[in-house]
């Protein structure tokens, strides 16, 4: 009879999800059938299609009825890195433990493959699997024109963790962007529903306050440039798609660099990039062994760059606060609204002080 010790990434996961990865040909009516015959045993002992397996155990099984092979789709093999590539993707690494590798993305790096797309984060993984078994995971994504903190989990157990904190906006995810012009509320929360633009076949997203699906985004103006630009710190509350980008351009002040919500205007002269300036600065989220992964992100070169020429300094920020104690009213429609506090705790103090 077939054997297996169960291994550290498939600690916690349900047997039949053991088979469904290790055993494709069995289906889950067989294993069932094998564990109503006791066929089916971890450490001796009779074991059910949805009892959680731990590393270590020992799992025996029968021996699969010989079936008619069937033609399976070609699985075409990942190419091989050049050297190149890997050095490329490791010098993106800015934390590694047992359970997550974080990546500063670079803007202009998609994160997953497309039409036209060669290189991507998800095409380069091999190269960051390093001591483990497998390649890592992607649990969430970044736009391939916005840099930042990027997460992947090592283990499947990690990326099922790491997934749900996504889901359930657990996850506390901070952005730091550079707006034209200077929102005339200094901090607030923008809520406004955000739908699919028909006829841009998904890739373009609009508010739509009678059809849009909820998408609120804290925000607070950390510095200002006269009335040319503000330096924004943004914190999506929902995940929508492109959320910071279409609220930051509904109340007025597109991001710098973003032609597709703000069209012509979202360019600044004097020499200021014309490359996105919307940065993934800071992720916290509760690790699986019950510690908390706090990490940031250095700004990409041409929005240092930028910041050198409107005379804001990263190094003089207020500290970044958690996403979710930002002392703002909610707003009471689901139509596009700002509310701010009255004391103007989001604004950062003078550098006098």
């Amino acid at each position: 009879m077939p054997t297996a010790v169960i291994s550290e990434d498939d600690d916690g996961i349900r047997l039949d999800r053991w088979f469904k990865r290790h055993v494709p040909d069995s289906s889950f009516n067989i294993v069932s059938r094998w564990a109503r015959t006791g066929a089916v045993r971890l450490d001796g002992a009779k074991a059910g299609p949805g009892d959680r397996i731990a590393a270590g155990q020992t799992l025996v099984w029968p021996e699969l009825v010989p079936v008619v092979a069937q033609a399976r789709p070609e699985v075409r093999e990942r190419e091989h890195l050049s050297e190149a590539q890997i050095e490329y993707i490791q010098s993106m690494v800015i934390y590694k433990d047992a359970h997550a590798i974080v990546i500063n993305k670079p803007p202009g790096l998609a994160t997953q493959g497309g039409t036209g797309t060669l290189t991507h984060v998800d095409g380069l993984l091999d190269a960051l699997q390093f001591e483990m078994t497998s390649r890592p995971k992607l649990v969430h994504r970044l736009d391939k024109d916005t840099s930042g903190v990027l997460l992947l989990a090592r283990t499947a157990r990690a990326a099922a963790f790491f997934a749900k904190s996504f889901s359930s906006r657990e996850a506390k995810k901070t952005y730091w962007a550079l707006t034209v012009g200077v929102p005339k509320v200094a901090a607030g929360e923008i809520d406004a529903p955000l739908a699919k633009q028909p006829g841009t076949g998904g890739e373009k997203m609009h508010v739509d306050t009678e059809e849009g699906l909820k998408a609120k985004t804290r925000y607070r103006v950390l510095e200002r440039a006269a009335g040319r630009a503000a330096w924004v710190e943004f914190s999506p509350l929902t995940g929508r798609t492109h959320q910071i980008r279409v609220h930051a351009a509904a109340i007025g002040h597109a991001i710098v660099g973003d032609a597709k919500y703000g069209g012509k205007e979202a360019f600044l002269t004097g020499g200021i990039s014309r490359k996105l300036h919307l940065h993934a600065r800071r992720l916290v989220i509760d690790a699986p062994d019950g510690g908390t992964l706090d990490i940031t992100a250095e700004l990409p070169l041409h929005m240092s760059e930028s910041f050198e020429m409107l005379g804001f300094d990263p190094e003089l920020g207020v500290p970044l606060v958690e996403v979710q104690k930002f002392d703002t009213p909610k707003p009471k429609s689901r139509r596009l609204s700002s509310a701010t506090s009255g004391n103007r705790r989001g604004e950062r103090r003078s550098r006098g002080n």
